[in-house]
């Protein structure tokens, strides 16, 4: 019997891939798009736990953001 378990997925861009985290098992992938950095997330996540005797997480963390003051002139990273 398969089992399903929501986790989080973070992404972001590096260069011209999307990059796919998924922070409670601290596995990554990436993709050419957001939806594929996704779906290739997940095959990594269901190998892992096919492969794995783990106990999941039961809480998500918690993803905000914030902002800092600096005085160093600093190029802007792109999203």
């Amino acid at each position: 019997m398969k089992l399903t378990k929501k986790l989080s997925a973070i992404v972001h861009k590096e260069g011209k891939w999307y990059v796919s985290l998924c922070p409670e098992l601290d596995i990554a992938s990436q993709g050419k798009t957001i939806e594929q950095a996704i779906t290739n997330l997940q095959e990594a996540v269901e190998l892992y736990l096919d492969d794995e005797d783990i106990v999941l997480p039961e809480s998500h963390p918690i993803v905000t953001m914030f902002e800092v003051h600096y005085g160093k002139a600093s190029r802007a990273v792109s999203a």
